[in-house]
């Protein structure tokens, strides 16, 4: 499948910032589902700095904005050509051990709620659980836009009985950590959902390992495993550690931030 993004991430300050610098993982991760055909990556007034692939595999690039300034436009357009490895990350090169990521972080913590739900799941292999612990996760969290925040953890979510991909995510790799399986976060696109209709197009699911296939992802959101319709960007511990931008402005000004999203599917 060829997928073209056109997403524009936009922010806008009360009063003009001296300056701003900021990091994106905003390139197609480099495994066997997915090939960059093009890609492009533009911010408004900025400099490129250094770029490096980090332990996980990503590709990190540094941004310099020069002020005063009021709005940045960060816009990336591309098309990749996806392939269905059901899940599977096969042909990711990275250097950090699967165990980093049985370490437990501000959003993923567990509690009794999340301890009950992971230890409700059961199969006779680590794949057939990690199914499992996906599956327990969309039963107890419904999908449902606009009740839950960036901040939001876990634990929070599972409270609520409803959330985003972000809660979803979170609380898969707090259930998976709880069973001694490693597991991290992933933000990418999603073209749409298995039937075709709309859904948030920047989407983000968990990775867990499982011996003999690596890591292998689940969208408890959309009860499946990534296939074609997913553009992976890159992983991390957590939605914060993950984030496809990150920076800091110099100047104390206040910041909205807009983003939109548009993925399509493009003839071969």
């Amino acid at each position: 499948m060829r997928l073209t993004v056109d997403h524009v991430t936009r922010y806008r300050y009360d009063a003009p910032v001296r300056s701003v610098v900021q990091s994106h993982r905003l390139t197609p991760s480099v495994f066997a589902g997915q090939r960059v055909l093009d890609w492009e990556v533009t911010v408004t007034g900025g400099t490129r700095g250094a770029r490096h692939r980090d332990g996980a595999g990503d590709a990190v690039q540094g941004w310099t904005i020069a002020g005063p300034v009021t709005e940045i436009a960060v816009r990336v357009q591309g098309m990749v050509e996806t392939e269905d490895l059901a899940g599977v990350l096969r042909g990711h090169r990275e250097t950090v051990a699967p165990d980093c990521y049985l370490r437990e972080t501000a959003p993923t913590r567990i509690d009794a709620a999340l301890a009950r739900l992971a230890d409700s799941a059961s199969g006779p292999d680590r794949l057939a659980l990690a199914h499992a612990l996906s599956d327990a996760v969309a039963e107890a969290i419904a999908y449902r836009p606009g009740v839950t925040h960036a901040h939001t953890t876990a634990a929070e979510a599972l409270a609520l009985g409803e959330g985003v991909c972000q809660d979803h995510a979170h609380a898969l790799i707090a259930c998976a950590r709880q069973r001694a399986i490693p597991a991290r976060y992933v933000s990418g696109y999603l073209f749409a959902t298995e039937d075709g209709t709309p859904h948030e197009a920047a989407h983000a699911w968990a990775e867990l390992h499982v011996p003999g296939l690596g890591w292998v992802g689940f969208d408890p959101a959309n009860r499946t495993c990534p296939d074609a319709r997913y553009i992976r960007l890159g992983s991390g511990f957590d939605a914060q550690d993950t984030a496809p931008i990150r920076g800091i402005a110099r100047g104390g000004a206040g910041e909205a931030m807009d983003v939109t999203v548009a993925v399509q599917q493009s003839a071969q």
